[in-house]
């Protein structure tokens, strides 16, 4: 029906909190995300992008004291 979620729909169906959403939206990490009276719409087809603090879901941290 619509072709556009918000910010909350989208912390729920990626499982992270609406704030995390709402960061990802406003550094343009997430395509075709607009704000509109400071409501994010964001399309129901984007993808969650990925999270630049780990590596291949496993924390940087971890990787280097494996090397």
């Amino acid at each position: 029906m619509f072709e556009y979620m918000t910010a909350q729909q989208a912390a729920e169906k990626w499982n992270v909190s609406l704030r995390w959403v709402q960061r990802l939206c406003k550094e343009n990490r997430i395509n075709g995300a607009m704000n509109i009276n400071r409501v994010w719409l964001i399309p129901r087809n984007a993808q969650k992008p990925m999270d630049g603090r780990t590596l291949r879901g496993k924390h940087k941290e971890k990787i280097e004291n494996e090397v």
